[in-house]
C-alpha cells in the first residue's frame, strides 16, 4: 500500500536535506514526538500537515505517498480547502457512477462521513484520499487542488 512508501519517503526526504525530526515538526508546527508518529507508522499524517510538508520542500503530494515517480520542484505554496476537496472527492464518486453508501464501504467508514468530506465540513483523512486515488487512477494532487 502507499501508506509505506508515504513513510518512507518521509524519512528519506527528511535525511537527504539533511533535516531532523525536531527540525521538520518546528516547521509544521507540531511536537517531535508527532512528527515522530508519523515517520515511524505509528499514525499518519493529516492530509493538512502533509500538504505543509509538500510546500516546505516543493514536491507534489503524488510523488510523496508514491503515486507519482516525477519529482518536479514546485514553486508555489498550496492551500487545501475543505470545500474544494469535497466537490472533487463527489465528482469522483459520481463519474465512477458509485452512491456514497458505495465509497463509505469501499473506505470501511459510514455514508455519513462522506457526506460530510462532500459538503466540507471536514477534511478526508489521508489515508481514504490515498485509497480513492488508488481504487480510482486520480492524483492526490488533483483532489487537493494543487495543480
Amino acid at each position: 500500500m502507499n501508506l509505506e512508501l508515504l513513510f518512507e519517503n518521509m524519512k528519506y526526504i527528511r535525511e537527504e536535506n539533511d533535516l531532523s525530526q525536531d527540525d521538520i515538526a518546528k516547521i509544521l508546527n507540531v511536537t517531535q514526538s508527532n512528527y515522530s508518529r508519523w515517520e515511524n507508522k505509528s499514525k499518519i499524517i493529516p492530509l493538512k500537515k502533509l500538504n505543509e510538508l509538500c510546500n516546505y520542500y516543493g514536491i507534489s503530494m503524488d510523488y510523496i505517498v508514491g503515486l507519482n515517480k516525477n519529482r518536479k520542484k514546485l514553486n508555489k505554496n498550496y492551500t487545501l480547502d475543505n470545500k474544494e476537496i469535497g466537490k472533487n472527492i463527489k465528482m469522483i464518486r459520481i463519474k465512477n457512477k458509485i452512491n456514497q453508501k458505495e465509497l463509505a464501504t469501499l473506505l470501511n467508514t459510514t455514508q455519513s462521513v462522506i457526506s460530510n468530506y462532500e459538503k466540507g465540513n471536514t477534511l478526508i483523512l489521508t489515508s481514504f484520499a490515498i485509497q480513492i486515488c488508488l481504487t480510482y487512477k486520480i492524483s492526490l494532487d488533483a483532489i487537493c487542488n494543487r495543480l
